[in-house]
């Protein structure tokens, strides 16, 4: 573990916080697998919904993304305070990192993505919470791995290159969803461009690789964690999104697979 990690035992706190959103996640996931999924987008009815609130969807996705943006621009403005100069590069690094991961998803809410569906509220909160948490516990994570010995291999070149890949495919093939429909058009279509010919859910494949950018340049044991648990969840999602468009349309390439190409 020193080869790749900061030591996890630095903080008892982090190492059972990072237990646990495993274990939460894991939960989430094989709910994914087993049909029983949070209700947004094409997965949320009336009939279906246990949610007895519901919200617009921009509305829900803004609740998502604004409470973890805010946590790191305020993280960043503290960290910017002369009290803390001394800070490490990798603190800077990830607290911008996942600014700029919250300000792209908030920009995708208001100028990108097209809206035909609701949101239960109780998922929007639970999502973000999830955020906020991840937010938090990656930025202290990193603060208090600050005067630990470093990693024997330093992963934070790789980790940023998977970051810029995986921020822009995301962005790329949100775009090609957009461009599907107009405002206010409620039809689904069978994506295409892209990835979108060879899998369903590519800008979920791109989040993964995003994390696991995170991840690496972190190089403590919290976002690890959440790259793999968070890859578990979109996993499944997948699978679900999947099986819903070959349900929906007869005319479903078949070839065109959940999340990996020529695989799953």
């Amino acid at each position: 573990m020193p080869t790749f990690l900061f030591s996890p035992f630095s903080s008892t706190f982090l190492l059972a916080l990072s237990s646990l959103t495993m274990l939460s996640i894991l939960v989430l996931a094989t709910s994914e697998f087993l049909g029983r999924h949070l209700q947004y987008s094409k997965f949320w009815s009336p009939k279906t919904s246990s949610n007895k609130i519901h919200l617009p969807s921009r509305s829900a996705m803004l609740l998502c993304y604004v409470p973890a943006f805010a946590v790191a621009s305020i993280s960043l403005f503290l960290l910017l305070l002369p009290r803390y100069n001394n800070s490490s590069t990798r603190i800077f690094l990830i607290n911008s990192l996942l600014l700029i991961h919250f300000f792209k998803r908030i920009f995708e809410v208001l100028f990108v993505h097209k809206y035909s569906n609701k949101m239960g509220l109780s998922d929007a909160i639970r999502v973000s919470i999830t955020y906020v948490l991840l937010t938090a516990s990656t930025i202290s994570s990193q603060m208090v791995s600050h005067n630990l010995e470093e990693p024997q291999i330093d992963l934070r070149a790789a980790g940023l290159a998977m970051y810029w890949i995986g921020i822009t495919g995301n962005l790329y093939h949100h775009v090609l969803l957009a461009k599907l429909r107009k405002e206010g058009d409620r039809e689904y279509r069978i994506p295409r461009g892209g990835m979108f010919e060879v899998i369903v859910c590519p800008h979920y494949l791109f989040e993964m690789v995003e994390f696991l950018g995170i991840a690496f340049v972190s190089q403590t044991l919290f976002p690890m964690v959440f790259a793999f648990g968070s890859a578990l969840f979109l996993i499944g999602r997948s699978y679900a999104t999947r099986n819903w468009y070959v349900s929906k349309f007869e005319d479903f390439p078949r070839h065109v697979k959940a999340i990996l190409p020529f695989v799953f």
